[in-house]
């Protein structure tokens, strides 16, 4: 039995402070990614397109998306899929205003979409309420690739020299 109050004895070291869900999740995994050898290059891209592709208008089809490019261009999966998933709450609040300025991108052709529009067509014709859910999706697609053409080249020069300088 070892006495404690013997000052030549080590103490044991303290217990690490609990760390919070940010900590965690977000800051712990994003500097897991700076570790792993990904130069600037390929974090900003990383970064770039799996914003625009975390962002898209359409449900179930970020990570296919996500992981079909990151495949294709040799970046990280992991990295592109987490930083598009951390967009999902965004996403969700975008897909309504998208749409609804998709429907209007078809001019005379849709009328406008709204919940009560929706609720009379799928009463009375449930081919003119899916007609105008196509028109609205596929302009919602529309005009998410044209902001994404904007939006993801923008965040990549701006995200590459910020990262170029962080990363050294």
């Amino acid at each position: 039995m070892t006495d404690r109050s013997d000052p030549a004895l080590p103490l044991p070291p303290p217990a690490a402070p609990p760390q919070g869900w940010v900590r965690r999740r977000l800051v712990q995994p994003l500097l897991g990614l700076l570790s792993q050898g990904l130069t600037a290059h390929q974090l900003a891209l990383t970064a770039a397109l799996g914003t625009a592709f975390g962002l898209v208008p359409m449900l179930g089809i970020t990570s296919l998306l996500a992981t079909f490019t990151a495949m294709r261009l040799r970046l990280n999966v992991a990295a592109i899929l987490l930083i598009a998933h951390l967009w999902s709450p965004l996403q969700l609040l975008l897909i309504i205003p998208f749409m609804q300025q998709g429907a209007k991108l078809w001019g005379s052709h849709s009328p406008a979409l709204t919940l009560g529009k929706l609720q009379y067509l799928f009463a009375h014709s449930w081919a003119e309420a899916l007609r105008l859910l196509w028109h609205a999706m596929l302009g919602g697609l529309a005009l998410w690739a044209a902001a994404c053409l904007v939006l993801a080249p923008l965040l990549y020069f701006v995200l590459r020299p910020v990262l170029a300088r962080f990363i050294k």
